[in-house]
């Protein structure tokens, strides 16, 4: 992430900032998408492209109390071959001190966050288009995006040495019938292994529930990430394993297989590589199959910055 400090004669004569600082990041990629489940207009293959762009405001008070803000424009292809962007989308806003940090806006739930639950796990090909998430029907993981949101999410999370807690309510403004909920996490590393487990609940008539236990962590070369859930949605019990493995310090494979537990969904599996190629620049790709049973991949090149 690239860094531009900004230091205006108002801004140092302001008593109460120790500092400020604006960064820029993100990643652009571009190559081909193969879908074989493609329908209408859609098509089969396709040139995958986006380009990504975070902008990154942060301030910090004499006590050390940091305060931060982020929007982000993104530019994405869609499936009958055209492109288009997005953004400036909703913002996220922060204030942290020691462990302590609160989240506020277009912000991840504590599903999505990864904070005690490795949800996604280690994704398949240039567009991580095989996920473990994707075997997990009736979870709900929103985060930060690009666009314009209907939902505000508060999210507080706790860190004390191998310890993490975190609590989030996501309110929904919208009346398209989907449902504010709120969800709460605990985990703990362990060193070879991090474990943690995530609660959710819907303020729905039926007030569905779910939850999911993640093991994750590294041996060697070899990573890993467990997951084991359940919703009321569904009444299944969903198992998904992913792992990377590195042959060298360029090459990288990573693989996933996924079940949702309902009879009439096919298993989730897909192999991948990524290549680094120096300079933040990647030959990435895959193959795999979703839920559908339909086979995707993808390869293509992704440069970060």
């Amino acid at each position: 992430m690239k860094k531009i400090l900004f230091a205006s004669t108002a801004l140092i004569a302001t008593a109460g900032v120790a500092a400020a600082e604006v960064s820029f990041g993100g990643y652009g990629r571009f190559g081909l998408f193969y879908d074989e489940g493609a329908t209408g207009t859609a098509k089969e293959t396709r040139l995958e492209q986006r380009f990504r762009f975070n902008i990154t405001a942060t301030a910090e008070t004499d006590a050390g109390v940091e305060f931060g803000g982020r929007i982000r424009l993104q530019s994405d292809e869609n499936s009958t071959g055209g492109a288009g962007g997005d953004g400036p989308g909703a913002a996220m806003f922060w204030a942290s001190i020691g462990g302590f940090r609160l989240d506020v806006g277009q912000t991840s739930d504590v599903l999505d966050s990864g904070d005690v639950v490795d949800f996604f796990g280690h994704g398949v090909g240039l567009t991580a288009f095989v996920e473990q998430a994707d075997a997990f029907g009736g979870f709900d993981a929103n985060g930060f995006g690009a666009g314009d949101t209907d939902q505000q999410v508060v999210k507080a999370r706790y860190s004390v040495g191998d310890f993490t807690g975190a609590v989030s309510y996501t309110e929904e403004n919208d009346s398209t019938g989907d449902n504010s909920y709120y969800q709460i996490g605990f985990g703990y590393d362990f060193g070879a292994v991090a474990a943690g487990v995530v609660y959710g609940e819907r303020d729905d008539a039926a007030e569905t529930s779910y939850w999911i236990i993640g093991l994750s962590g590294d041996l060697g070369p070899v990573g890993y990430n467990l997951t084991v859930g359940e919703s009321d949605a569904v009444n299944e019990v969903a198992i998904g394993l992913s792992g990377s493995y590195d042959i060298s310090s360029a090459t990288t494979l990573t693989a996933v297989i996924a079940d949702s537990g309902v009879d009439a969904d096919d298993t989730v599996y897909g192999i991948g590589f990524k290549h680094s190629l120096g300079g933040g620049v990647s030959l990435r790709g895959g193959v795999g199959q979703e839920t559908d049973g339909d086979t995707l991949a993808d390869l293509g090149v992704r440069f970060d910055f």
